[in-house]
């Protein structure tokens, strides 16, 4: 395989998860008895422009279904980021009613319900049916299609380019990175501003997260290698902010390469960090597989404990990071018995894989399980929160990544 970016060859391997089906293909009763497709989970790094990527086996329409479970407005802390984020930048480029806000992969509206309350003109471009059907239920237009080049080229020949185009954690999910980098140049007006929202490979490595890796992520990006991706399509990244969501993510700002805008000392600080930190050396994705098994062989002795030691054991959070971890570790019903997400597109169905049942997050409650394990170890605070009453009660959180703590 060649580097999706430069076209290098592949020769540097990070991680091997083995085998696994699409971590959002969430399964219904009919389909227990139906044929599971599953595709290799491998990454690897291209030590050329460092681009951290996996293997090609699976494409985007397979993985992006009109069933597609993922919406984003489940979680009440990301919607919190995401109306930070409309009054910030709002502020920051000025926007108003005659500016025009384009963002990519609009999933279910959580984001621009708040340029529209704010009477900002928007346009989302969500290719997946049902999310894209529940944003146009709060006022919001949709393409529903997949971004790239020709798209960027229409939306501008139709008088539609942007003064902002974001897009939140879909930069890691675009299997061509090169068209869709050049469809954000071509869609952008004189002067206007690219931000892209997505985990740092950095703190991927750092906290152990290879729950992270999954089909749907085609990339594992730095900040060295956006700007070089950039770089050949015409723009530039200009600022970065490190987030704490996803385990550590970075939020780029960019434009067209000829914007008289400076580049800002902390583009230049975080490149530092990143030489520093070895994200251009083979060696320092060397030793990782190691690290992903360690995380893997602890989660399962903990279930394995609890089963002998006649415990009660459910998870909380049905989310694609729980997915790779259970399918990596073999977990099945027998030691997890079933998870609870307050996602109701989720709910009564199965993970794909281990096939353990999706229920209310009431169930929990209702059960009062010993032990709690949160998948999405990213929203664990938030969860916690939400389930006081069971702590209240002698139950105990647990989560896995970066490594195995009982709470």
């Amino acid at each position: 395989m060649n580097c999706r970016h430069c076209g290098t060859a592949l020769r540097c391997d990070f991680l091997d998860l083995g085998f696994a089906p699409p971590s959002n293909a969430y399964l219904t009763a009919e389909d227990l008895v139906k044929p599971e497709v599953y595709f290799p989970l491998r990454l690897q790094v291209c030590e050329e422009c460092w681009l951290v990527q996996t293997e090609d086996y699976a494409s985007a329409e397979s993985l992006f279904s009109a069933e597609y479970a993922y919406f984003s407005s489940a979680s009440t802390s990301w919607l919190a980021h995401a109306a930070r984020y409309v009054e910030t930048i709002t502020s920051r480029l000025g926007l108003g009613k005659d500016s025009m806000v384009i963002e990519v992969a609009s999933n279910d509206g959580y984001l621009l319900k708040n340029f529209v309350k704010a009477g900002i003109p928007c346009l989302g471009v969500e290719p997946t049916a049902s999310t894209a059907e529940a944003a146009e239920a709060l006022g919001i237009p949709v393409l529903r299609e997949f971004f790239g080049e020709a798209l960027g080229k229409q939306l501008a020949g139709d008088g539609r380019s942007a003064d902002l185009i974001l897009g939140n954690n879909v930069y890691a999910h675009v299997p061509d990175i090169n068209d869709f980098t050049r469809g954000l140049t071509a869609a952008l007006k004189a002067g206007g501003t690219v931000t892209l929202e997505f985990p740092h490979v950095m703190r991927l490595i750092e906290h152990n997260q290879f729950d992270t890796v999954y089909h749907e992520h085609f990339s594992y990006l730095s900040l060295f290698t956006v700007a070089k991706i950039f770089e050949a399509a015409g723009l530039r990244v200009f600022d970065v902010e490190e987030l704490p969501t996803h385990g550590g993510s970075l939020r780029v700002y960019g434009c067209h390469s000829g914007d008289s805008r400076q580049t800002t000392e902390a583009v230049r600080a975080l490149l530092a960090e990143e030489q520093r930190r070895g994200l251009q050396t083979a060696a320092t994705y060397a030793d990782f597989q190691a690290k992903a098994e360690k995380v893997k062989n602890d989660a399962l002795a903990f279930l394995l404990k609890a089963k002998q030691d006649g415990k009660t054991v459910a998870a909380y959070g049905a989310a694609a990071k729980g997915n790779t971890l259970l399918n990596f570790a073999g977990v099945k019903p027998d030691l997890l018995p079933y998870v609870c997400d307050a996602a109701a597109a989720k709910q009564n169905k199965f993970m794909p894989g281990s096939h353990i049942p999706i229920l209310h997050p009431d169930e929990i409650v209702a059960r009062r399980p010993d032990y709690v394990m949160i998948l999405p170890w990213n929203i664990a605070t938030e969860v916690r929160q939400q389930l006081a009453s069971l702590a209240d009660q002698g139950t105990r959180f647990v989560t896995a990544v970066p490594e195995l703590k009982v709470i």
